[in-house]
């Protein structure tokens, strides 16, 4: 059986930064330098899911949400204890 994990993400487009942040109660808040024009962010989004959780960007689909900040999106093959921690640790300093 395959892990699936879907998370509610919200997205700060044109950001001058870019990077994966976690709130208090584990919210989860993505910084993207891409405007929010032509699937940028949204291709962005995936790529840094992708780099910080070390999966193919194949295994992330955005499942709602394409035009807006808050999404839901879907990350195969992880936990969603092996997600948190992954985040966790790519938010340290």
């Amino acid at each position: 059986m395959i892990k699936t994990v879907i998370l509610d993400i919200t997205v700060v487009p044109k950001s001058s930064r870019s990077g994966i942040r976690l709130t208090e109660n584990n919210n989860i808040k993505v910084y993207l330098n891409s405007p929010p024009a032509d699937g940028k962010a949204n291709a962005e989004l995936i790529k840094i899911f992708g780099k910080e959780l070390k999966i193919p960007k194949s295994s992330i689909k955005i499942l709602k949400g394409e035009k807006s900040r808050k999404k839901r999106i879907e990350i195969e093959g992880l936990s969603i204890e092996e997600v948190l921690k992954l985040l966790k640790k790519a938010d340290s300093p």
